[in-house]
């Protein structure tokens, strides 16, 4: 029988990064009743009972676990059970798969599934016509990587009674030829015009891509996310159903905070809604306390707010500014109101623009009602004036990062900085920036988006090159390198703090909860350009193994 006083595990032999700026190593770290009970060196050895596992780290690195402070779960884990898309940019590939799905699910009244690049088209606009060459038979419907965009085929159009004379929606838009006639994709809330004729996912499957998704994250060593949609928007189905399954059936494993849909077609009646669903929505490891304000859209197709209008091939001024889908003034009001309910606001906030009629709204509610603990977060921050900067500090408004994005790629070269011009290309991603101004960095991932490894994300943050980049390929704006302590610091106690859970994670520290990750190595011994090689073998949450890798 072990001694009363030892541990349940000890993880010893490596080196220990706590993300504590007093104790920034160990070497030793004790587990007791899922939590952490002694940080230290070799004295750690004296809580082993004949009852505990010891994990022999070898060399390699433990860390807390990776948080994910922006991230969509069910619709990920969908997307892996469909037409999958997100691995490749040839748009004849894309076609094969279309049709092997079709083939291969001859019963399914709807193809769908997605996860394709802009970068695969010219204008980042694939049409109907192309899907028609493989699936003429039943309607299409397939969000590109980024869900600001879907791609359709005729029938779906036809479905949907979309045609010439179909009007654009206010939050969206309908791509049209020289004619008028509709070509196949739909930007933003025009997606909506054909997702609401899709089958609805039933509840077992939906617990089934949760599950699916927290295996993956779990497998990247991430123990906690945000979830950055909770409700119903566009095609994207309510995931709290699934995380009440998943937590009442004792499957949820990560700690989950969900952020309650903004309805932009409505206004502050809304708000008595969001608080009803704060109030039911607890369950095991998952709270909704946050609130998603998607501001505006992306650079990509001319959505993205910006302050100033995007340019033409021609390098001229057109007269497009983007979208801001909440009226800036009534924007302030409704956030005011919800930090006056101790809701956090989690916006997206892409263009210049966005920031700004953000950050002004978090500066409203903090003059009408004090300092308040509600760690309001904007997420991606593709371009950021100068003048903003220092605001996310002095309004304590974290900077949400997804800095996978922030590297030369096709879609930064082609579709987005032609169209921005020289200065505003310059304000992109301005990490080092913010870090610099004292502001507080979380990361995730927007996964299905992108990529959800943390690791290949500090890797970009870190080396601002993509770890998938030609050789040759220049760093992106590098001035805006974070170090890899800043980076990992992001991805840890960053995102715990804009969870509200720094309390007991996003640090090693006696009381705090056990949930670690072991990697493969310690990636501050190697060069930098090797960070995204390193990989995750075990993921532990309250000291209960949810990952082993197979070599682990």
């Amino acid at each position: 029988m072990s001694h009363p006083q030892a541990a349940d595990l000890v993880l010893t032999g490596g080196p220990v990064h706590t993300v504590d700026a007093a104790r920034g190593r160990a070497t030793a770290v004790a587990v007791r009743d899922g939590r952490i009970v002694a940080v230290g060196h070799h004295e750690v050895h004296e809580l082993i009972g004949p009852g505990t596992e010891v994990v022999d780290l070898a060399g390699r690195l433990l860390l807390p676990g990776f948080q994910d402070a922006h991230v969509h779960p069910l619709g990920a884990g969908t997307e892996l059970g469909l037409c999958h898309l997100n691995d490749t940019v040839d748009p004849r590939e894309y076609l094969r798969r279309v049709k092997a799905y079709a083939d291969d699910h001859p019963d399914a009244e709807w193809i769908t599934g997605g996860g394709w690049s802009m970068e695969a088209f010219p204008g980042g606009t694939p049409t109907a016509a192309l899907l028609d060459s493989v699936v003429p038979d039943r309607p299409v419907f397939l969000p590109n990587r980024d869900h600001h965009g879907v791609w359709v085929n005729s029938l779906a159009l036809r479905r949907a009674g979309i045609d010439a004379r179909t009007p654009d929606p206010a939050d969206g838009r309908i791509e049209r030829d020289a004619d008028g006639n509709p070509t196949g994709m739909l930007q933003e809330g025009a997606a909506h015009l054909v997702g609401r004729l899709l089958p609805a996912p039933t509840p077992d499957e939906q617990l089934a891509a949760l599950l699916r998704a927290q295996a993956v994250l779990h497998s990247y060593g991430v123990t906690a996310w945000q979830d950055a949609i909770v409700g119903t928007y566009a095609n994207m189905i309510d995931p709290t159903p699934a995380y009440h399954a998943a937590a009442d059936r004792g499957l949820l494993t990560a700690r989950v905070v969900g952020a309650l849909w903004w309805d932009r077609a409505r206004g502050a009646e809304q708000i008595p809604e969001l608080v009803a669903r704060r109030a039911g929505s607890s369950r095991g490891r998952f709270r909704a306390t946050s609130v998603k304000v998607m501001q505006d859209g992306i650079a990509e197709n001319h959505t993205a707010a910006l302050l100033g209008p995007y340019l033409t091939r021609c390098g001229c001024a057109s007269d497009n500014s983007g979208i801001s889908f909440v009226e800036p003034a009534e924007l302030k009001k409704y956030v005011t109101e919800l930090d006056a309910l101790d809701f956090q606001v989690h916006f997206h906030a892409l263009g210049d623009r966005a920031v700004r009629e953000a950050l002004d709204a978090v500066e409203a509610a903090r003059t009408a009602n004090g300092w308040r603990d509600t760690r309001h977060h904007l997420a991606h921050l593709q371009v950021v004036h100068p003048e903003d900067v220092p605001r996310f500090r002095a309004l304590g408004a974290s900077a949400n990062l997804q800095a996978l994005w922030a590297a030369h790629e096709p879609q930064m070269d082609d579709l987005t900085i032609p169209f921005l011009g020289p200065e505003r290309a310059a304000w992109q991603y301005p990490f080092g920036d913010l870090l610099r101004a004292g502001a507080t960095l979380a990361a995730g991932s927007d996964w299905p988006v992108s990529s959800p490894d943390p690791l290949a994300a500090i890797h970009v943050a870190v080396n601002r090159i993509a770890p998938d980049a030609p050789e040759g390929t220049p760093p992106f704006l590098p001035g805006q390198r974070l170090d890899l302590g800043a980076a990992l610091a992001a991805y840890t106690a960053g995102s715990a703090h804009a969870n509200h859970l720094d309390d007991d994670t996003g640090s090693i520290g006696v009381g705090k909860l056990a949930d670690l990750v072991v990697l493969d190595r310690d990636p501050f011994a190697g060069p930098p350009e090797e960070i995204a090689a390193t990989r995750v073998l075990q993921t532990f949450v309250d000291g209960r193994r949810v990952y082993a890798a197979a070599d682990a």
